[in-house]
């Protein structure tokens, strides 16, 4: 009888370990679904999922800085937004909206090769669709369009570079704990999903240069 309640208490404390490691694992495979879109960029995976050697892009003799000048606007207009909902002001995240709007369809993208370009297109394209929606949502779904937002912006730095050094954020809680990304211009974390509910939800992921 000794030796059956010795083995079950053995069961029972590997069950627990492995649980622990399995919830562990999740998290960080969540994670890192959360970043895919960077990682295919910067691997070289295009959003139709054809692949480019950028080693070997060619940017027309394009200077880096003209390169990023290119997106200033779209970084300015975005963390506009960002610190709008930060600051749960739905009226101001709509006009931060209507101007990143603007922005995102002066984007120029001819001087980059015709891979990018295609890819940049695409980018602008459904990054202008969520910052029109923004302009004339109520805040909750102003959030739900800045979570894509966020993506196609990193996708489109990946690409141009930022004229400023940036902060990719990660909140795991929003979107019934799918997580959503955004970016800052500082380290301090100020949730732009959850506003002064949760504003320090959140860790920094990475520094974009």
């Amino acid at each position: 009888m000794k030796k059956a309640n010795v083995k079950t208490g053995i069961l029972a404390i590997v069950m627990i370990a492995l649980t622990a490691t399995s919830c562990k694992d999740k998290k960080k495979e969540q994670e890192g679904q959360e970043g895919h879109h960077t990682e295919q960029v910067e691997e070289g995976s295009h959003r139709d999922g054809t692949m480019e050697d950028h080693s070997q892009m060619d940017h027309g003799d394009m200077p880096h800085n003209e390169m990023t000048m290119l997106s200033s606007d779209i970084v300015t207009d975005y963390l506009a937004l960002k610190n709008a909902l930060v600051s749960d002001d739905q009226d101001g995240a709509a006009m931060a909206g209507g101007r990143l709007e603007s922005s995102l369809k002066s984007f120029n993208s001819s001087k980059f090769t015709s891979n990018q370009q295609a890819e940049l297109n695409d980018i602008i394209e459904d990054a202008t669709e969520h910052a029109e929606h923004i302009a004339k949502s109520e805040i909750g779904h102003q959030r739900e369009h800045f979570d894509v937002l966020s993506k196609d912006v990193i996708d489109l730095l990946a690409i141009t570079g930022s004229d400023r050094t940036l902060y990719q954020a990660y909140c795991p809680m929003y979107n019934n704990n799918k997580g959503a990304q955004w970016l800052s211009a500082t380290k301090e974390i100020k949730n732009p999903y959850y506003g002064a509910k949760m504003l320090s939800c959140g860790s920094v992921q990475k520094e974009i240069n």
